[in-house]
C-alpha cells in the first residue's frame, strides 16, 4: 500500500505563478520574489492522499494557521481531512484559523468564517449538491497559495477570497460582486474530527459596531480545550443575527433582552452561529481580522493590535518576508522539482511547534490554568514521538538559538505545570493528549544541550527529564524500572515501549554525563541497554515478554494491530530500534553481514501490499520498510554501521524517488508536524541524525547540487555534489575542508564551525569507503 494515488496531478511552480483572473478587484500576484526560497515552495505538496498538510496562510511557527476547510466529517470518517483540506475536493466549507500540518490524528478548525452572497443559508450543505448550504464550489485553476498567503474564488457566491496572517492574527480580504451586499457566516459548531456534543460551551458577543468576541470549549483530542477569539470587520455591521442552533434543550433559563436574534448583544450555548451583513461596499471589498487567545476574549482583542490598520498587501508582504528569512537558512541549488521539494520540506518543518501565548506573555498550561512566560515565548503543538527524530535536530541548525531555547523552556514549563509532573508526550494548545509512546521531550532537550544551546536552565531541565523517566504510572514505567522491560501481560505495545524508553534513557545519560552528574549518567546508561532484554536472538526480532520472563507466543513478525506488541508497526519495523547502540544490534545478528542481510530482507520483501492495509498510519511501503511511519526513518542509514554505506546510498535513492514528489500527493504518509519533511531536508543535504544527542550526523548521499547552511551563529557550512545525476547515485569520495573524509559521519561541531563538504559522485559503488570499524558512527557499546 502506498499513499500516493494521484500522480497525474502536478502543480509546478511555473503554473502556480500564473495570474488568476478574478471577476472583481485587481488580479492577485505572488509576493515572493522569483528565485527566492519562498517562491520555490509548493504549499499544495502533501494536501492530497494522506499527507494531511494545509495550503493556508501562517507565519513561521505562528499561532494562527488560516486555511480553507473542504470537509468536516464525523471523526471516524475524518482521516483524509485531518488538516481540514483535501486536494481531491471541489468545494469549500469556510476558512478557519487553527490547523495541524500533517497530523495522523486531528482536532481544531476553530472560528470558521464564510463570505457569501444571495440567500442566507445557515447550514453548510452537501459537497455533492451545490446551493444546498453556505459552502461553495471552487476550482484549483482559481486557487493560488504561497507561504503566508492563500487566494481562491468561491464560484457559487462569486466572492474572491485572500488570506494572510501575522503570528496571532488572521487577515481576510473578500471581494464581492459589484453591487452585491457583503455577507459573512460565522459557524462555531464545526470542528475537524467532529462528533455530536464535542462543543461543551461557546459564547458570542458584540463589542461594538464592527467587533465581535467569543470563545469555545471542546471535548476533543485535548479535552477541555478553551479558545478565545476577537473578530473585527473593516466596515460597521449593518444587520446581524447571533444564534444558538441547539435542539431539545432541557433547560433554557429565562428570556434575555431582545425579541429576535438581531437584538441580542450576547448569546451562549453549544451550537452558535453569527450571520453578519454589511452595506454594499463601493469597491466590493470587505476585510476581516481574527485574533485568537488561549486565555480570554479581552486578550484576543488586545492581540488584534499586533496587526494595526487594514493594509492587506503590506501584511502579506511581511508574511512573505518572514518566510524568506526563515527559508533562507539554507541556500540550495538543484533542478526545479528537487529544489521545490526541498524548500517545501523546509517550509513544512517550520510550522510547528507553534507559538501559543498572548502578547502579554499569558498562556494556558497542561493544568488548564493560566500562566505567564517570563523572558521566553511559550510554544505548543509538540508531536514528539515523530519530531524528536529529525525535526528538532534540523531546527538546531536552521533556527536561532533563542527559538530552540524557547522550545526547551516551553517543555520544562509544561512539566512544572503538569498535574503529573512529567514532560509533554503529545501536546497542543498547552494541553496534553497522551498520544503515542515514550518520553520523547527528553531527547529534544538533551540534543539541544549537547549541541551547546544556551538560554535554559540545565539543572531544571535534567530534573524534568528524570521525573518523566521515573514516573511509574506512565506507560508501564514501574515495570520497566523493576524488570528492565515493559511486560506485555501488564501493558500493551510493550516491545515498542521498551526500546523507545531505552533510547530516551541514553539521551538522559549523555546530558547528565556532560553536566558532571556521574551517578545519574551511570544509572541511565545502564537503563539504555534494556533494549537487549526484548531482543530474541533465535528469531532475530524484538519481541514482547511477559512479566514471568518468557516471550509471548505465538509470534508472527508480520502481525500489526493497534494495542499489539508494537506501536503502529510490526516486528519488521521495530526490531532495528536501538539507534544509540547499533553495535549491539550487529552482534545480535551475527556481525556485519547479518545486519546487511536483515536490512535487505526488510526492503526486498515481496507480497506486502495488503499486509498493513488495516493500519492507516503504515504507508509508503518498500517491502516491510514503511517510510510513511517514523519507526522506519533511520533504517536506510543502518548499512553505514555495518561498513556498507554504499547500500545506504542505494536505499536512499530508492526512497526519495518513490516516496516524495512535487505533486499534491507528494508525501508517502502524513507529514507528522514536519518529521517527514525534515527527513527529506536532511537527506537531500547528504546526512541524517540517526541518534539525536550523539552530536553526529550519519552520511547518506546528497540530492542537491549545492547547499549552504547559513547557520544561526553567522558561519556558513557549504555542501557540493560534483557529478551528481540519477545515474551517479554513489559516493566516490568525500572531502571536508579540502581533506579526505574517510569516516561516514559528520560531527555537529564541524558543521557549526563552518566549512565545506564535497561529495564526488559516480555510477558505481565505492565499497572501500567507510568499510573499517573506525570509520563508523557512534554506538554506546563497541563494535
Amino acid at each position: 500500500m502506498t499513499a500516493r494515488t494521484n500522480r497525474g496531478i502536478s502543480l509546478k511552480p511555473t503554473l502556480l505563478a500564473l495570474a488568476l483572473v478574478f471577476s472583481a478587484g485587481p488580479t492577485p500576484v505572488l509576493a515572493a520574489e522569483p528565485g527566492s526560497p519562498a517562491a520555490a515552495v509548493n504549499v499544495f505538496i502533501g494536501t492530497g492522499a494522506d499527507g494531511h498538510t494545509f495550503p493556508g496562510a501562517s507565519r513561521p511557527f505562528g499561532m494562527v494557521q488560516l486555511s480553507p476547510d473542504t470537509q468536516v466529517r464525523h471523526f471516524r470518517q475524518s482521516y483524509p481531512w485531518a488538516s481540514g483540506y483535501n486536494y481531491a475536493d471541489d468545494s469549500i466549507l469556510g476558512f478557519s484559523h487553527t490547523h495541524f500540518s500533517g497530523s495522523g490524528h486531528s482536532d481544531l478548525g476553530d472560528v470558521l468564517l464564510m463570505p457569501y452572497s444571495g440567500d442566507t443559508r445557515l447550514e453548510p450543505g452537501y459537497p455533492e449538491r451545490p446551493f444546498t448550504g453556505y459552502r461553495s464550489r471552487f476550482s484549483h485553476d482559481q486557487e493560488k497559495a504561497e507561504p503566508g498567503y492563500y487566494a481562491v474564488r468561491l464560484k457559487d457566491h462569486e466572492v474572491d477570497v485572500e488570506l494572510t496572517a501575522s503570528d496571532r492574527v488572521g487577515l481576510h480580504r473578500y471581494r464581492f460582486k459589484q453591487g452585491e451586499p457583503a455577507k459573512v457566516i460565522l459557524d462555531l459548531r464545526t470542528s475537524i474530527y467532529n462528533y455530536d456534543n464535542k462543543n461543551l460551551w461557546s459564547r458570542l458577543r458584540m463589542r461594538d459596531a464592527s467587533t465581535v468576541s467569543g470563545m469555545r470549549e471542546t471535548r476533543g483530542w485535548a479535552p477541555g480545550r478553551q479558545l478565545y477569539f476577537a473578530i473585527r470587520f473593516s466596515r460597521p455591521i449593518a444587520t446581524r443575527q447571533l444564534l444558538n442552533r441547539e435542539e431539545s434543550i432541557e433547560y433554557k433559563g429565562f428570556a434575555q433582552p431582545g425579541k429576535n436574534a438581531g437584538d441580542r448583544a450576547m448569546v451562549e450555548g453549544k451550537a452558535l452561529m453569527g450571520d453578519f451583513q454589511f452595506d454594499v461596499p463601493n469597491d466590493g471589498t470587505l476585510m476581516v481580522k481574527v485574533a485568537i487567545s488561549p486565555v480570554s476574549e479581552d486578550n484576543a482583542i488586545a492581540n488584534l493590535d499586533e496587526m494595526p490598520g487594514w493594509d492587506f498587501d503590506a501584511e502579506r508582504g511581511k508574511a512573505s518576508k518572514a518566510w524568506n528569512e526563515a527559508l533562507g537558512a539554507v541556500s540550495a541549488e538543484a533542478p526545479a522539482p528537487m529544489r521545490t521539494m526541498f524548500y517545501t520540506a523546509l517550509y513544512h518543518s517550520m510550522l510547528a511547534p507553534s507559538l501559543y501565548m498572548d502578547r502579554d506573555g499569558s498562556y494556558r498550561g497542561p493544568d488548564n490554568a493560566v500562566h505567564k512566560a517570563k523572558n521566553f515565548r511559550f510554544h505548543s503543538t509538540f508531536s514528539l514521538w515523530d519530531t524528536y527524530r529529525a525535526l528538532h535536530p534540523l531546527l538546531t541548525l536552521i533556527q536561532p538559538e533563542q527559538r530552540n531555547a524557547d522550545f526547551v523552556r516551553s517543555l520544562v514549563a509544561s512539566q512544572q505545570h503538569s498535574p503529573y509532573g512529567i514532560l509533554p508526550v503529545w501536546s497542543f494548545h498547552g494541553l496534553e493528549t497522551w498520544t503515542m509512546i515514550g518520553y520523547h521531550a527528553v531527547p529534544v532537550i538533551a540534543d539541544a544541550y549537547m549541541k551547546g544551546i544556551k538560554g535554559f536552565d540545565a539543572e531544571e531541565a535534567l530534573k524534568a527529564m528524570t521525573a518523566s523517566a521515573e514516573y511509574g504510572p506512565y506507560g508501564g514505567l514501574e515495570h520497566y524500572m523493576k524488570l528492565g522491560y515493559v511486560p506485555i501481560d501488564l501493558e500493551k505495545e510493550a516491545a515498542s515501549k521498551t526500546v523507545e524508553y531505552a533510547f530516551d534513557d541514553w539521551t538522559i545519560a549523555r546530558m547528565a554525563e556532560k553536566m558532571g552528574k556521574k551517578d545519574i549518567a551511570a544509572r541511565y546508561y545502564k537503563r539504555a541497554q534494556n533494549y537487549r532484554n526484548v531482543f530474541d536472538k533465535d528469531t532475530g526480532f524484538i519481541r514482547a515478554r511477559k512479566s514471568t520472563g518468557e516471550f509471548r507466543t505465538p509470534f508472527d513478525p508480520n502481525v500489526s494491530n493497534f494495542g499489539s506488541d508494537y506501536t503502529e508497526g510490526s516486528a519488521w519495523q521495530y526490531s532495528w530500534y536501538m539507534p544509540h547502540d547499533n553495535a549491539g544490534l550487529i552482534s545480535f545478528l551475527g556481525g556485519d553481514a547479518g545486519l546487511v542481510s536483515k536490512m535487505d530482507q526488510v526492503f526486498d520483501a515481496k507480497g506486502i501490499d495488503n499486509m498493513y492495509a488495516h493500519m492507516e498510519d503504515i504507508s509508503g511501503l518498500i517491502g516491510h520498510y514503511a517510510h510513511g511511519n517514523e519507526p522506519s526513518h533511520h533504517v536506510a542509514y543502518l548499512y553505514n554501521y555495518a561498513g556498507a554505506p554504499w547500500r545506504t546510498q542505494e536505499r536512499l535513492a530508492q526512497i526519495v524517488s518513490t516516496q516524495y514528489s512535487d505533486k499534491p500527493d507528494g508525501l508517502a504518509g502524513n507529514d507528522d508536524l514536519g518529521q517527514m519533511s525534515a527527513w527529506f531536508a536532511f537527506t537531500a543535504m547528504g546526512f541524517y541524525p540517526v541518534a539525536p544527542a550523539s552530536n553526529e550526523y550519519v552520511i547518506g548521499r546528497p540530492f542537491l547540487d549545492k547547499a549552504t547552511l547559513n547557520l544561526p551563529n553567522g558561519k556558513r557550512f557549504r555542501m557540493r555534489a560534483d557529478n551528481l545525476s540519477d545515474a551517479n547515485r554513489y559516493i566516490g569520495r568525500v572531502t571536508l575542508n579540502g581533506k579526505p573524509l574517510t569516516r561516514t559521519f559528520l560531527r555537529h561541531e564541524e558543521i557549526v564551525a563552518g566549512g565545506e563538504l564535497v561529495f564526488t559522485m559516480q555510477d558505481t559503488p565505492n565499497k572501500e569507503w567507510g568499510k573499517e570499524q573506525g570509520a563508523r558512527p557512534y554506538t554506546q557499546t563497541r563494535y
